[in-house]
């Protein structure tokens, strides 16, 4: 494999690695990303972890340190403010378009999504349930067939995977994740729409509670 090839590579893997770990909590908001500690810990040189930094800049999750470090970012309320908004109007898009366009493979894909994600609930592995409650976002996003819509979302993924994290109601969500899946199944753009709609906002509340009862653990 050529040199460029590889490191490409190993950037992907280490950029997938770290933000697996950001996003399901093992690498917690202002905690230091080393260059070197990290490609010691994955075993490549540095020049791909700089890369894959650079990548998850991107995507919103580390704060770039000129010739020092990066730091897992902690998003602010205007953040998360300004992600439900956008969650507000293009999912709801989203599932309509996936509801009125779907495929019986895509429906599938989207049904064992929805079953792993049941059965993490059921086994209270928040990390799976969570995991492929994100996947089951994601599908319906490519189920609507709408490549301006799949680029947009593509530019919010991780910022939305950490956001529908940041909750430890995993029965509701899933439940919520049922009542939509059985709008797309059924081709009711409308139902799917408005489901979406409440289930943005059910999801900020989610967040909002457990942020307080967390805030309420420290004091």
């Amino acid at each position: 494999m050529a040199g460029a090839e590889e490191r490409v590579l190993e950037s992907a893997r280490v950029a997938s690695r770290l933000r697996d770990e950001i996003l399901d909590g093992v690498r917690e908001p202002g905690s230091r990303l080393v260059e070197r500690d990290l490609a010691a810990g994955f075993g490549v040189s540095r020049i791909p972890v700089r890369d894959a930094l650079k990548v998850l800049e991107g995507e919103g999750l580390v704060a770039l340190r000129p010739h020092t470090w990066a730091v897992v970012r902690a998003f602010t309320d205007a953040d998360l403010a300004d992600l439900d908004e956008v969650r507000a109007v293009l999912e709801p898009l989203a599932f309509r378009l996936a509801a009125e366009r779907h495929e019986p493979p895509g429906l599938e894909r989207l049904r064992a999504a929805l079953d792993r994600e049941q059965e993490g609930a059921r086994a209270a592995d928040p990390v799976g349930s969570r995991r492929s409650a994100a996947d089951f976002h994601e599908i319906v996003t490519v189920l609507a067939g709408n490549r301006l819509l799949d680029d947009m979302m593509q530019g919010i993924r991780s910022r939305m995977r950490w956001a529908l994290s940041q909750h430890d109601d995993l029965a509701d969500v899933t439940d919520e994740h049922v009542a939509l899946f059985d709008a797309v199944r059924a081709r009711d753009g409308d139902r799917a729409a408005e489901l979406a709609a409440a289930h943005v906002e059910s999801s900020r509340r989610r967040r909002a509670a457990l942020a307080a009862r967390r805030a309420a653990s420290r004091a």
